[in-house]
């Protein structure tokens, strides 16, 4: 089993890479394969809702960032973390723009748990996950919680060390990842089958 996580700050090595990197660590411990991918900081393209990606085998169809290679990475992943500094009480531009892409384009998230992570100086962590959420309640998929809402404070790599209710937290959800991801595996031995899916209604509110 393995869990992409995602690195939304322009920081590599950030107060956001160091909050993913305890949640790595408590999924490595449950032999769970890790793999932390950063957006970068360099320009991402958001969503114009052109529909190539459905006649490009779900790749977008904008292929100069990091997009495209995330898919091809989420394909073989069985969970996702996607963590986000706080950038004006929501999650970074660039990130938001990604996400938009990532989740237009693929196809592979449904029933794959996810888990969002946002990283503050202060304030604005609740909406930023909230948006990150969001994602996942439209996609089918579950959303894996932790023992508080999963953020953490600092400024930088070091202070966010020194919250040690948010490290905790952090790694309360790599375990609790874990265990539904192991639980989910059991399931599909057992011989549960993933739920029958109608076909699709659309409403539109203007008649």
């Amino acid at each position: 089993m393995k869990v992409l996580l995602i690195n939304g700050s322009p920081n590599a090595k950030g107060c956001t890479y160091t909050a993913l990197c305890e949640v790595a660590k408590e999924l490595e411990k449950e032999n769970i394969e890790t793999e932390i991918f950063q957006v970068g900081n360099k320009a991402v393209r958001g969503c114009i809702g052109c529909g190539g990606c459905s006649k490009t085998d779900n790749k977008c169809v904008f292929d100069d960032d990091t997009v495209n290679a995330a898919l091809e990475k989420a394909k073989n992943s069985d969970g996702f973390i996607f963590g986000s500094p706080v950038h004006y009480a929501a999650a970074s531009g660039s990130l938001t723009s990604f996400l938009d892409r990532l989740f237009y384009a693929g196809n592979c998230f449904a029933y794959k748990p996810g888990a969002a992570v946002a990283s503050c100086r202060r304030g604005g962590a609740s909406s930023t996950l909230d948006q990150i959420n969001k994602y996942f309640t439209i996609a089918n998929m579950p959303v894996v919680s932790s023992q508080y809402w999963n953020m953490v404070h600092g400024n930088n790599p070091e202070e966010v060390k020194q919250d040690l209710e948010g490290m905790q937290t952090m790694r309360t959800l790599g375990k609790n990842m874990a265990w539904l991801l192991k639980s989910i595996e059991a399931g599909k031995k057992a011989g549960i089958k993933l739920p029958e899916k109608e076909n699709r209604v659309w409403t539109n509110f203007i008649h």
